[in-house]
């Protein structure tokens, strides 16, 4: 089957980046990340999405933008880079990402053995983001492959297995590694079954052995210059006791922040983040300047077996917060959202509290739902889900309530063009 003219179009994009991101190190730090004369490319989707959308005036407003032109805004976060398609904290994730128009990209940042900062979602996780389990380096692993085992009937009794972990190896035998979509097959038998586990409503089109470049968080910042967007690192929590050969948790966070500063990095152009609060803390206290826009990530997840996790705070902890120092937020999407008498999505007191605590929220992720049209956008949606998230488009409604009636001030996606597709129909910067 012959790829359409849009898509055509996009992979041609993609691939003359690097042409259109030459500007050295003085000048960005010289002038705004916000380029508006920088290409962006926003594919299909956007449009697919629109289209799809429940008539109504917000449908008709964001047809009305469909011509452009559309710029670079802070208000689109590379969750991980463009995940949707490219494998997570890959270069080649990144640079979609910007090319979508995400004025902000993420690098989460974990270590090595030999204490070296990276970017990885988590600091175990090469097992299922990498290729490693296909390497020598597999021979490393904290735990190795075992395959799934199955009773005389063919029923699943145990799961295939695995755990590979970057501080299980250097920050060179990282490199060597390439980046896959994030993903593990349960059932499998093999190595190569066990990696061949990507959910359907992702592609491995960008996962071939030619890509997938793994990053440093050095490596990351250099690329994030280049091509002119802002930073948020999320310093992980360790998978490892800590202090893990003398690297504390402190030295940890300072090691982090530290590279910013030596990469010349002005502090309003980065926005650490943390689940860990003291983390948070502890940047608000030693650098200020990084500390000003330090995001607390607030782990609130039903699915935990803490019961303390699945409710959202109360005002007290939230402006307990602010007294504290911490300006932004950043919860789950959900716990924004919740549905008025009549069915329609509304703020949630949670939403309401944090900006009555004077607190700036940023919120994740969209568009890592998979299928809508069904009516359960899954974990993402599960305080709105039910028969009104009955197409693709109630993505641009969610979106739209997080904007106007919450007043978020960013939000992660999967697939950053999305939200640059709006925001620049909204007017926001």
């Amino acid at each position: 089957m012959r790829p359409n003219l849009a898509t055509l179009l996009f992979t041609m994009a993609l691939a003359v980046l690097p042409a259109l991101v030459t500007a050295s190190a003085s000048e960005d730090e010289g002038r705004s990340y916000q380029d508006k004369n920088a290409s962006v490319q926003l594919g299909p989707r956007p449009f697919f999405l629109v289209d799809d959308m429940t008539p109504s005036l917000l449908k008709n407003r964001l047809k009305s933008c469909s011509a452009g032109p559309f710029s670079k805004t802070d208000f689109s976060i590379g969750h991980r880079g463009a995940a949707l398609q490219f494998p997570e904290h890959t270069k080649e994730s990144y640079e979609a990402g910007a090319l979508m128009g995400a004025g902000i990209l993420e690098c989460d940042v974990t270590f090595t053995a030999d204490k070296e900062l990276v970017c990885r979602h988590s600091q175990c996780d090469l097992h299922t983001t990498t290729n490693i389990l296909d390497t020598p380096l597999a021979a490393k692993c904290s735990v190795p492959f075992t395959p799934a085992q199955f009773d005389a009937n063919g029923k699943l009794i145990q799961a295939a297995a695995a755990q590979c972990c970057a501080s299980d190896i250097t920050l060179a035998e990282f490199k060597t590694l390439r980046g896959k979509m994030d993903a593990a097959n349960p059932q499998a038998r093999t190595v190569a079954e066990y990696l061949d586990g990507t959910p359907n409503f992702r592609t491995d089109l960008y996962a071939s052995p030619s890509s997938g470049t793994l990053l440093s968080h050095k490596e990351s910042i250099h690329l994030f210059k280049k091509l002119r967007v802002k930073m948020t690192p999320e310093l992980k929590s360790p998978s490892v006791p800590m202090p893990f050969n003398g690297l504390t948790q402190k030295a940890y966070a300072q090691k982090m922040i530290d590279e910013y500063k030596a990469a010349g990095v002005a502090p309003r152009h980065v926005f650490a983040q943390s689940f860990n609060l003291p983390d948070v803390l502890y940047w608000i206290q030693n650098e200020p300047a990084f500390g000003k826009q330090a995001v607390f990530l607030d782990d609130i997840d039903p699915t935990d077996s803490n019961p303390a996790n699945d409710v959202p705070r109360t005002f007290g902890e939230l402006h307990a917060l602010t007294t504290q120092g911490v300006n932004i937020i950043a919860p789950p999407t959900w716990a924004l959202l919740t549905r008025d008498l009549h069915g329609n999505i509304v703020p949630s007191q949670y939403a309401r509290d944090a900006k009555a605590a004077g607190l700036d929220i940023i919120t994740w992720t969209l568009e890592r739902s998979g299928i809508l049209a069904d009516g359960d956008g899954g974990w993402y949606y599960q305080s709105i889900n039910g028969p009104a998230l009955k197409n693709e488009g109630a993505t641009m409604e969610t979106l739209h309530v997080l904007a106007k009636d919450v007043g978020i001030r960013g939000i992660f996606s999967d697939w950053p063009a999305t939200v640059t597709y709006y925001a620049n129909c909204m007017g926001i910067k």
